[in-house]
């Protein structure tokens, strides 16, 4: 029933949900933001007609979340200035930032028209945490090294974790010397301290973002919500990295690429592990059952020497919580529940226990 509620809604009940969604997850200048797109309903620009009429509304489709990042593009770029004092926090009275997202979508209905073509592709790396938790939590079972192969990599953000410092309810890993640390508020136990080894990794992704082209760096940059000064400095700090030396990220249909890598040679003694962070929703269901089906098979195939995991952390959609599972073979191959994390990383609430099972 709930996967068939997130397919039923309308543009105004799509944007009313993600508006209370951002507030939720502390962004309240992006939810008034967002609540400015509904008088765009009236049809009176390009923009309000498509998201009104937009065919087959999900809120796996994220619209409302589209076109925020266009509004923060030309706010980046300099073209717009009339959301600055809202983008401040300095507006916070709901008509005044009405009549600022309607003045700047009609001066720039062409151009925000095509931030509607496709997802936003947010790429936080504070998601990170959470999978290297999980990693954490592997590792006590089928060892420390790892082959890592991110689905839906974006630009690569999450494909450069062996470069970032993470700490983790007071568990350290990564690089003592980083430009980049990581460390979210921890609720909970810490995750099982121990080492990791990351032997390689990589990413795909169909439309993958080049994080040395300037364009494509600032198109990233202008999804991040703009409250969030910590996640743009981050941000800014991973694409210097990435014009050291770019992430590896193939551009490919994730379940061409996963079958395709199960059936490259795996080195003894390294788990191959395949994650993810809210990308699960934008993959086609065609896609997503050849991905299980995929695991499945190679699973049924590993050995203590060549294990395989999956680790994930995405939306339940049924209570729109982000949660952190990992499965793993040898093994039951069932989905284990590690926590709950904030959409961006703000915070962990670990549930994962530090002890192994019983023979």
């Amino acid at each position: 029933m709930a996967e068939a509620r997130a397919h039923q809604v309308d543009a105004r009940a799509a944007i009313t949900w993600q508006a209370d969604h951002s507030e939720r997850n502390g962004a309240a200048v992006t939810a008034r933001v967002i609540r400015g797109f509904l008088p765009l309903l009236d049809g009176a620009t390009a923009v309000g007609r498509r998201m009104r009429d937009w065919p087959g509304l999900s809120l796996e489709d994220a619209m409302p979340l589209r076109l925020t990042g266009g509004l923060h593009w030309l706010h980046l770029t300099g073209q717009e200035a009339r959301l600055d004092g809202v983008y401040r926090g300095a507006v916070g009275e709901q008509e005044v930032v009405d009549a600022a997202v309607g003045a700047v979508v009609r001066a720039h209905d062409a151009e925000l028209l095509p931030w509607l073509d496709g997802p936003p592709q947010t790429n936080e790396a504070g998601r990170s945490a959470s999978i290297v938790a999980g990693m954490l939590w592997l590792a006590r079972r089928l060892g420390p090294r790892f082959e890592l192969n991110e689905i839906g990599a974006s630009a690569g953000c999450n494909t450069m974790i062996e470069r970032y410092r993470y700490v983790l309810g007071g568990v350290e890993v990564g690089p003592k010397v980083s430009p980049v640390e990581i460390a979210p508020e921890w609720r909970g136990e810490p995750p099982p301290r121990g080492p990791l080894e990351i032997t390689a990794i990589r990413g795909c992704d169909l439309a993958p973002i080049d994080l040395a082209d300037p364009a494509q760096a600032l198109r990233l940059t202008a999804y991040v919500w703009p409250e969030n000064r910590a996640r743009l400095e981050r941000l800014r700090a991973i694409i210097a990295l990435a014009r050291e030396r770019a992430p590896r990220v193939e551009r490919a249909d994730a379940a061409d690429w996963v079958e395709r890598r199960l059936r490259d040679p795996q080195e003894t003694g390294v788990t191959r592990a395949f994650y993810h962070s809210i990308v699960w929703q934008y993959l086609p269901l065609q896609g997503r059952a050849r991905i299980e089906a995929a695991m499945a098979r190679a699973g049924a195939q590993a050995t203590a020497e060549r294990p395989l995991a999956w680790i994930m952390l995405e939306t339940n959609r049924e209570t729109f919580r982000h949660e952190l599972r990992v499965r793993h073979w040898p093994g039951d191959g069932e989905w284990t529940l590690l926590g709950e994390a904030h959409a961006h990383g703000a915070w962990v609430a670990w549930r994962g226990r530090d002890v192994l099972p019983r023979d």
